[in-house]
Order: structure tokens, then sequence, then C-alpha cells
């Protein structure tokens, strides 16, 4: 299961995707995410998954990686179809007691599922094809106006990036820890819900030794090459708009208001 948390991962590319700035991505996302919560019928959905395979393809990048950061959330995917399924009113399918399933909640469920993986894959799309470097300058970029009102823009995108990044390296020492526990007789997979939780205790205590023990490492790392802040910071790479930025801001731009052009009219 750790393995199949893909945040914070970066797949290298020459993809168009790839090339682009960083903080033209981070936009489009948010864009992408903005439009996916207006998708309403359900050939829209259709229509931006094939707009999203499309992307994947040309950028390298299998459906079976994008979806593998599904599985730590597919409880809640089922758990809100499921919710939807049996309670949103419409014509009665099924009934067991009280509980009713109507065509409109399977229609919900179906559209909250796609919607839920849309911006899974969205999301995932941005950091297999930046680097963390890029977005750290992506980040400062953008809330870099905020600097006029104290705002610590390049404190709160360095932060933000270096989460980030060490998610994966997190994951990779739990799964080490897990796997050393189990060679001295653990059992994670055994008993209810309460003795697994308390099953993983064990774990906690030399995960957070680790943690603390890398960021002392960062931190006397930081110091070593005399950084001080983002005052007075040059860059060896200056983010720059290219042709690509415009290609692929151009293409979103025109699938999303077609899909909401012939959705709403």
């Amino acid at each position: 299961m750790m393995k199949d948390i893909t945040l914070g991962q970066y797949i290298p590319g020459d993809s168009l995707l790839h090339r682009a700035d960083p903080r033209v991505k981070m936009l489009l996302l948010i864009l992408l995410m903005a439009v996916v919560f207006m998708l309403k019928d359900l050939w829209a959905f259709i229509c931006f998954m094939i707009f999203i395979s499309i992307v994947l393809l040309l950028s390298g990048i299998s459906w079976k990686m994008a979806l593998k950061g599904l599985k730590p959330i597919l409880f809640i995917i089922l758990f809100t179809a499921v919710v939807n399924m049996f309670t949103v009113p419409g014509n009665v399918i099924f009934r067991l007691g009280f509980l009713k399933l109507t065509d409109t909640g399977v229609q919900m469920a179906v559209k909250m599922a796609m919607r839920l993986i849309l911006l899974v894959v969205g999301a995932s799309l941005l950091t297999y094809t930046t680097t963390p470097i890029s977005l750290t300058d992506g980040m400062e970029k953008l809330m870099k106006p905020l600097t006029r009102l104290r705002f610590p823009a390049h404190e709160i995108a360095m932060m933000m990036s270096i989460a980030l990044r060490f998610i994966p390296t997190i994951l990779d020492e739990t799964d080490k820890i897990m796997k050393a526990q189990s060679s001295r007789g653990a059992d994670f997979d055994s008993g209810n819900f309460i003795q697994r939780a308390k099953s993983f205790v064990p774990i906690l205590v030399p995960l957070f030794v680790s943690a603390f023990r890398r960021a002392d490492e960062l931190a006397v790392a930081m110091e070593a090459r005399c950084y001080r802040g983002g005052e007075g910071r040059t860059r060896m790479h200056q983010l720059r708009l290219s042709m690509a930025d415009l290609v692929i801001t151009l293409i979103l731009l025109t699938v999303c208001a077609s899909i909401l052009f012939l959705q709403f009219y």
C-alpha cells in the first residue's frame, strides 16, 4: 500500500508537458479542477476522460501509473459512491428494507467517482512532469505579489516543496520498518480494525525518529551551503514562458470551453 502513494514522484521525460513552465501547469491544474466540478452530464465526463488519456499518452505516462495513486483513496471513492446510490432520490431500481437504490443515485455515484479520478490524475500529472525544484520556483513566482504584504512566499514554497519531495522517502522508510517488524514476528494483517491500528504503534516511534533525523540533516546541509532564505537569492535556471506553454494553454482552454459550451448550450 505504501508504494501505491505516488504523490511527489517525478518521472523524467522530454514531452511537451515536461518542458512547460511550472507556473502555467499549476494555473492550468486549478482551471482543470474548477472545470471538473462544473461537469454535469455523463458524456462530458467521458470527453474529459478521453482528453486526459491523450495527455497521458503524449506525456509518456501510462494510465496504470496515473491510477496507481487512487489505491490509497479507493475506500473514499467507494464510500462516496455507495452513499450517493442509496441516498439520492429518484426512480427505485432495487429495495432492501429501508435502503433504496435509485437510477439518479447510480448516475451521481458514477459521476462522483469519475470526478475524483480526474482530480487525482490531474494532480499526479503535475508532480509526474515537474521536478521539485521547478515546483518550488513556480510556487514562489506565483506568490511573489504577496511579498508586498510581508507574506513569506519563498519560505512557504520551500517548505511545500520539501514536504512534497520527502513523501516518497518517508513511505519507503515506513515500508522498510514494516518489513523489519514483520521479520521479528509482528502481524499487521490479522485482527479487527482496533487491533490492526494498535499493531501500527511500534512503527510510529522509529518513523518519527527517522523523520526528525532527516530534517536535522537537511537543516545542517542547508546551513553548510549558506542558505539564508529568499533575500537576495539568485537562480541558475530562470523561468521563462515558451511556445510549449502557449500551445498547452490554448489546447486546454479550447477543450474546456468546448465541453462547457456543449453542456450548457
